[in-house]
């Protein structure tokens, strides 16, 4: 039995150090993928070549059960789709820590207390943003456009060049320039 390891990360800025720290030194081989856990079997290109590489009696790796899936839902699918086609999962860290043939309650309660711990994150943070907001600060991200950047989208435009021409020439995205363009017609 060969253990096969999956990172997952949701976007391209997150780090994945930590996961391979922990699967490299024990599994054959470690697939990673940075894209969301919502997202189906077919669209996880991390996932797809695991599953193509893994043979019988292998066992599926991941640090936390959480990195199948995005939230309690996405989890216990992806979760029922491995156990059917005849796939172990093997979970190092967590509550669900230990090797899994069939669902049990134990993953099933691991995915819905790191959806909860998603939420309260989230709560969190919107609250700590309001909060600040109310104390006159504003939080989020830093503006990418400021008086200068802005007046050379809007000068770029009325020398009707395309956007794409505008986001390189001024190093910001397209979206941006969507933004202030739209911005400045109201």
């Amino acid at each position: 039995m060969a253990l096969v390891g999956l990172v997952r990360v949701s976007t391209q800025k997150q780090e994945t150090a930590r996961q391979h720290d922990a699967l490299d030194p024990i599994c054959v081989k470690v697939f990673e993928e940075k894209v969301s856990g919502k997202l189906e079997i077919a669209e996880r290109p991390g996932l797809v070549a695991a599953l193509a590489y893994i043979r019988p009696g292998d066992m599926l790796t991941v640090l936390e059960v959480d990195r199948l899936g995005r939230n309690l839902l996405e989890g216990l699918l992806m979760l029922n789709t491995l156990f059917e086609r005849g796939i172990s999962v093997k979970v190092v860290e967590g509550i669900a820590a230990g090797e899994h043939v069939e669902r049990s309650l134990i993953l099933d309660l691991a995915l819905a207390l790191a959806e909860d711990r998603r939420r309260d994150i989230s709560r969190k943070t919107r609250s700590g943003l309001e909060a600040a907001r109310a104390r006159g600060r504003v939080g989020g991200r830093p503006t990418v456009v400021d008086a200068d950047k802005r007046a050379a989208i809007l000068a770029r435009r009325a020398r009707e060049e395309s956007i794409r021409e505008i986001a390189r020439g001024v190093g910001v995205s397209a979206g941006t320039v969507h933004r202030v363009l739209r911005a400045s017609e109201a």
